[in-house]
């Protein structure tokens, strides 16, 4: 059984969205600065705001929401 502090086996394009849940995440990669609105595993919703280019951020999200996300090419680790 893989543990949330193991790397991550897989990688997958994120298409933003405010409805649309995934499953949770280990981190996220954001390729193209901007900010980062997200739905955390817990449920708060926060943005990161100025995330620059080639970021990862270890956080497991359930969302990545359209409304306030501007930043591009985001890769959600599982």
């Amino acid at each position: 059984m893989a543990l949330m502090t193991d790397p991550a086996v897989d990688a997958v394009a994120v298409t933003t969205s405010d409805s649309t849940t995934i499953p949770a995440t280990r981190g996220l990669w954001v390729g193209g600065a901007g900010n980062l609105a997200v739905t955390t595993k817990r449920g708060t919703v926060v943005t990161f705001a100025g995330v620059p280019a080639g970021v990862l951020i270890p956080i497991q999200v359930t969302k990545v929401m359209a409304t306030n996300t501007t930043a591009t090419t985001i890769l959600a680790l599982y």
